[in-house]
């Protein structure tokens, strides 16, 4: 096995989710196998129940794992497809360890963090390097060094650096240089104090990549180099980026990928960046732009939509185009300058979310695009809102809603899943992950995905009553997309309009740099042809 740990230091969100993608990206450029996984310090089993507003995103995996936004890097950047082993939480571990003591697997030992709960954690790390088959397995230990929940992380991994030795597993270390004074001088003691930290626990970091808002010069490196005892090119700049696709250059420009693989003695392919570099030329140098307006109910927080956004740079990469993102929250909808971003926006999408706050904004943009013929793309619960909206504004049934929000609703044009009704616990117990989907031959939907058969990952409780679906579909609201026993709708798609596509699924979870979500490109395509024409 060769893995490659990557910590932080100083402060949370310095980027080390980019900094382990971007690391399994170079190494994967030079012809290795690489694969990704993410440990969560804390005792939620998963991220299936985190609040959006304090954790961003839940990224849902094929299995139907609901992962840290992470995961979605890592499958972005590596072109993979992870499963639940990949993410790691110390409700998994602890709920492992009791489950086995449970059922006698410690033959009346006295449970312990040491050796019980580090042999857990280090069962789990060999076990997804070994499987995957990958030459690298890359481990990001959110948090950072120092938090009293990382500690048995720390340790596990600094007995598994023991046992399969240095240059076989190895520490990045990310940390925060913060330039300050009137001489903008770059000061490395917050660098210096994390890394004694992390060395406080045994680990002696073989790399540190610097978090700075510009390249660090040849002083603050030197000074890192000597104080924090690692050779100069281990010292690795990542300055602010307009863009994240162009961390793996930044690191193969500095000579990473040859010190880690001289490091680990693995001999490779010379760079294969240049497929990369052709994507992140088409990302930095568009030749049009369009602007797509996110109408959302957890705003505040921009990695709550981060696949979305994702997803939109890959689609306008492919169409030569830069995706200009305008937000706003569902419940300001009312307000003079949401009405100005409505008509300022050459597309309107609508993301997934739940409860009942904002939903009657949310249905006032979907009005909005569907009367003015605005490209429209709804997700999720964008696609249930879609079908209310219908159904309340051409089908006449004013109070038509989803029993989400109204469980006396006259009508319940959005229902409960009938296996959701005895349902009592909220973690994992969603319809998730990747369904299978038939799509109908001569739809949008079919031209953008170029296959009647597909398959899409979903995250939700709710569908489209069936007992409305003939009505809806005789006014101009098509099921395009059905489950593959054809009972559930997943995909809608309103005749007579430019684009107006909404899906039960999410298809942004599958978006890839060169391969972007279907209907993430048909909104840009369509938001393309309305500028177009607006602009005469």
């Amino acid at each position: 096995m060769k893995i490659i740990v990557v910590s932080g230091g100083v402060l949370s969100g310095l980027g080390k989710g980019i900094t382990s993608s971007s690391i399994g990206t170079v190494l994967k450029a030079r012809g290795l196998k690489v694969t990704a996984m993410k440990i969560d310090p804390y005792l939620n089993f998963d991220a299936g129940t985190l609040n959006p507003f304090e954790h961003g995103e839940v990224f849902v995996l094929d299995d139907g794992c609901e992962a840290d936004l992470d995961l979605g890097n890592y499958e972005r950047f590596l072109d993979v497809n992870l499963t639940s082993d990949h993410s790691v939480t110390t409700g998994k571990v602890y709920g492992s360890v009791i489950e086995k003591e449970r059922t006698g697997n410690f033959l009346g030992k006295t449970v312990q963090i040491i050796p019980h709960i580090t042999n857990e954690i280090k069962s789990m790390i060999s076990n997804v390097a070994i499987g995957s088959g990958a030459d690298v397995t890359m481990v990001e230990l959110g948090g950072t060094v120092g938090d009293i929940e990382s500690m048995p992380y720390l340790e596990a991994m600094r007995q598994m650096r023991s046992e399969l030795g240095h240059d076989s597993f190895l520490f990045v270390h990310t940390t925060l240089v913060p330039i300050l004074g009137s001489h903008h001088e770059q000061k490395t003691k917050p660098t210096q104090h994390s890394v004694k930290e992390l060395r406080s626990v045994g680990i002696q970091p073989d790399v540190i990549v610097a978090r700075c808002a510009k390249p660090l010069d040849d002083g603050a490196k030197s000074k890192i180099a000597l104080f924090c005892d690692v050779p100069l090119q281990a010292v690795v700049s990542a300055p602010d980026a307009k863009s994240i696709y162009q961390v793996p250059i930044f690191l193969e420009e500095q000579g990473l990928t040859d010190y880690l693989l001289n490091r680990m003695g693995i001999e490779s392919k010379p760079d294969g960046l240049a497929g990369w570099k052709g994507f992140l030329n088409r990302v930095m140098n568009p030749k049009h732009e369009v602007k797509i307006l996110l109408v959302g109910k957890y705003m505040e927080q921009r990695d709550s939509y981060m696949s979305h956004y994702e997803a939109f740079t890959h689609a306008g990469a492919e169409l030569e185009t830069r995706v200009k993102f305008l937000r706003m929250e569902s419940e300001e909808i009312d307000r003079d300058v949401s009405r100005a971003l409505l008509e300022e926006a050459d597309g309107i999408l609508i993301p997934g979310g739940f409860g009942s706050r904002g939903i009657e904004g949310k249905i006032e943009a979907i009005r909005y695009a569907r009367e003015n013929k605005v490209p429209f793309l709804g997700v999720c619960l964008g696609f249930q809102l879609a079908n209310v909206e219908f159904a309340r504004n051409v089908l006449g049934m004013g109070d038509a809603n989803s029993t989400e929000f109204d469980t006396h609703t006259a009508h319940p044009v959005v229902d409960i899943l009938p296996e959701q009704r005895s349902v009592t616990k909220m973690g994992a117990t969603m319809r998730l992950g990747a369904q299978p989907i038939l799509v109908e031959k001569g739809s949008t939907a079919e031209r953008l995905y170029g296959a009647t058969e597909i398959t899409e990952r979903h995250r939700h409780r709710y569908e489209i009553n069936p007992h409305y679906i003939d009505t809806i579909q005789q006014k101009g609201l098509r099921y395009t997309g059905r489950s593959a026993d054809g009972k559930r709708m997943e995909i809608c798609e309103l005749k007579g309009h430019p684009f107006f596509i909404g899906s039960q699924f999410h298809p942004e979870f599958k978006s890839r740099p060169g391969r972007p979500a279907p209907l993430h490109f048909g909104l840009v395509e369509a938001a393309l042809r309305y500028r177009s024409e607006r602009d005469g």
